[in-house]
């Protein structure tokens, strides 16, 4: 038979702190969810204006010719109204996810990789001169 592994007080409470993670995490996608809906108005405000920033930004970054660049940013303001459900509808489904993932990663705490400084042997700069 495999070796399996035996449960250890120290395995069942690094299991049931996982468990306890998992389930504040879920938590916290809910709640992100529910504000999501109840702020249906900031959102669309926050999402205009990123739009607008966005949509600017990549007319100029794209488009050199001054005439046509004007005309690209008014093309730019008048889609904004057909934009707008796709990107409530992407941002409902999408942002509690990604924002807990990030939450998420601010509050985990991983061993960094150890970087040791460089060592510089003075008795070889001195023979360099």
């Amino acid at each position: 038979m495999f070796g399996l592994a035996k449960r250890s007080p120290s395995n069942m409470t690094v299991i049931r702190e996982r468990q306890v993670e998992d389930d504040r995490m879920r938590d916290v996608e809910l709640l992100l969810e529910s504000l999501f809906l109840r702020e249906e108005v900031t959102l669309r405000l926050v999402l205009d204006c990123l739009y607008d920033v966005g949509s600017m930004n990549l007319v100029n970054q794209r488009v050199k010719s001054r005439p046509l660049n004007r005309i690209m940013k008014a093309i730019a303001r008048f889609s904004k109204p057909a934009f707008r459900p796709l990107m409530m509808r992407w941002s409902r489904k999408n942002c509690p996810h990604l924002i807990a993932e990030y939450l998420h990663s601010q509050v985990r705490f991983r061993p960094k990789d150890i970087v040791l400084p460089e060592v510089v042997d003075s008795t070889f700069t001195s023979k360099v001169r």
